[in-house]
């Protein structure tokens, strides 16, 4: 088995490279068709200041001459020898820049994916087991009315009854302000962007974990089971869970581009100090070096993402094939 993962892993390795490639390819591309001018956002209003010369050299040096597939390049080989550039935007290193915000990003995102998986996996199992009853009718008709409420307004909403209306918890921010960065502090800040990235992705996880145990329930196995007169909590979790979770994983991976997105979106209601800022700023200001890296992020998340649920569902049932 180690060996077919491995085989997996190069497979999808091989696979992500030129992935990457084109995606950042279709960034430079994209930003090249933008109707923003990178010089104005460099200079911001001393452009009205600056001389003609000045803003020449200005743009001789940052290479915003260049035809863009040569500013591709020059870029490409840069990341390729590891220098990621400098952002025109935070004029920064752009490595400096993700190493400062990233890390938070990753927080929320996998606090988030946590709670969505608690959620689907403790609702979904519940509404499967006593099918018919209020319970199940609750989680079945709120997780449809959930799919279709994009994250940002359910953050509004939170943010409107639980920081404004209650005052419970803070309303955005990593820690109050002038307040030292503590574990105190960034978790009673992270608790309510992270219940809302989890909440908002747990419905089509909560419903799929209901379908994939009423399925479950109704095989052979478990019919065997009841048969054999074991207590009913043991049939539901000994026997139809494990069968359930294999499609489960499956989806988890599917929806992590879901969770990138959601993500963003979460950070940029609350304020909360990871790339999504960083994303805005840099499609704005053009800037081609951090928006071509944060999109290589992104996408680099997605794969591996898919990669370690198709690895978990070989780990989980041999049978499946790594087929890479």
């Amino acid at each position: 088995m180690s060996r077919a993962i491995g085989r997996l892993v190069l497979r999808r390795l091989g696979f992500a490279v030129p992935v990457l490639v084109v995606v950042a390819l279709g960034v430079f591309l994209l930003a090249a068709a933008s109707p923003f001018d990178p010089i104005h956002q460099y200079y911001g209003v001393r452009l009205y200041g600056a001389s003609d010369a000045d803003i020449a050299a200005v743009r001789a040096r940052l290479g915003l001459d260049d035809p863009v597939l040569l500013q591709f390049w020059h870029w490409l080989t840069g990341v390729v020898g590891g220098d990621l550039g400098v952002s025109r935007s935070f004029r920064q290193p752009v490595a400096q820049v993700v190493a400062e915000r990233l890390p938070w990003t990753v927080l929320l995102a996998a606090t988030g994916l946590v709670l969505a998986v608690l959620l689907a996996l403790v609702l979904g199992t519940v509404a499967a087991w006593r099918q018919g009853g209020w319970l199940d009718r609750f989680v079945t008709a709120l997780g449809h009315a959930l799919e279709g409420v994009p994250p940002f307004v359910l953050a509004l909403l939170s943010i409107a009854v639980f920081a404004l209306g209650l005052r419970w918890l803070p309303v955005a921010g990593l820690t109050d302000a002038g307040a030292a960065v503590s574990f105190g502090q960034v978790a009673e800040h992270l608790l309510l962007p992270a219940l809302v990235l989890g909440i908002s992705q747990s419905p089509w996880l909560v419903l799929h974990v209901r379908q994939s145990m009423l399925t479950s329930l109704a095989e052979d196995h478990v019919t065997g089971a009841r048969a054999r007169g074991l207590a009913e909590p043991v049939v539901v979790l000994r026997h139809a869970l494990p069968t359930a979770l294999l499609p489960f994983v499956t989806l988890i991976g599917a929806r992590v581009p879901e969770l990138v997105t959601g993500a963003v979106l979460v950070e940029e209601v609350f304020s909360w100090p990871g790339v999504a800022a960083a994303v805005v700023t840099a499609a704005t200001a053009v800037d081609y070096p951090l928006l071509a890296v944060l999109t290589l992020v992104a996408t680099a998340a997605v794969l591996v993402g898919s990669l370690l649920a198709d690895i978990a569902a070989v780990l989980l049932d041999p049978r499946v094939a790594a087929d890479g």
